[in-house]
């Protein structure tokens, strides 16, 4: 087993086990053992297809709490924003929306990055991230929105992904 696979599966394991204690909520001895089982055995088998770079990435503290607070409160901020704007469009008579694709620039590099503000994207409802293209050198995702107020250039880009761009920057300088 190669050095680099053998943290790539620790930090996968790392990940999962924490997932199985925040979603089970559960501090059984039995729990914790059949969780860490799972999480051993999850993390082998996909440990090579998940983590391409940089296994050890999250263990740095500063980068750890970076992520903690970006899903705890950068994004559920904006989840819930976006949860109560397609609210207010489903319960108006008039239905006020614009449906469109629109692209967006990002100045993120990182595969890690990049993968996360599309999925942070998608996440919120509203949008779906349709795809991720290399463009004369800078990444741009193509998204489709419930409600286009403009379909190209910066503007675009931040009616889209607001703050995210920026927070995911900092996890992953």
């Amino acid at each position: 087993m190669k050095k680099f696979h053998l943290f790539s599966v620790l930090a996968t394991f790392v990940f999962c086990y924490l997932c199985w204690i925040v979603f089970t909520l559960s501090f059984s001895a039995q729990e914790l053992t059949l969780g860490a089982m799972i999480s051993l055995m999850v993390a082998l088998f996909t440990a090579r297809f998940l983590i391409h770079e940089k296994p050890l990435y999250f263990f740095n503290p500063k980068r750890f709490f970076a992520l903690m607070h970006y899903f705890l409160f950068v994004f559920t901020k904006e989840l819930w924003n976006a949860n109560l704007d397609v609210a207010k469009r489903a319960l108006n008579p008039k239905l006020p929306i614009k449906p469109g694709i629109v692209r967006v620039p990002t100045e993120l590099k990182s595969e890690y990055g990049l993968a996360m503000l599309a999925n942070s994207i998608t996440l919120k409802p509203g949008t779906i991230t349709m795809d991720i293209v290399e463009e004369n050198g800078k990444n741009c995702f193509y998204v489709h929105c419930i409600n286009v107020t403009a379909t190209k250039g910066k503007e675009a880009g931040d009616a889209v992904k607001g703050i995210l761009e920026k927070r995911i920057r900092r996890i992953f300088k």
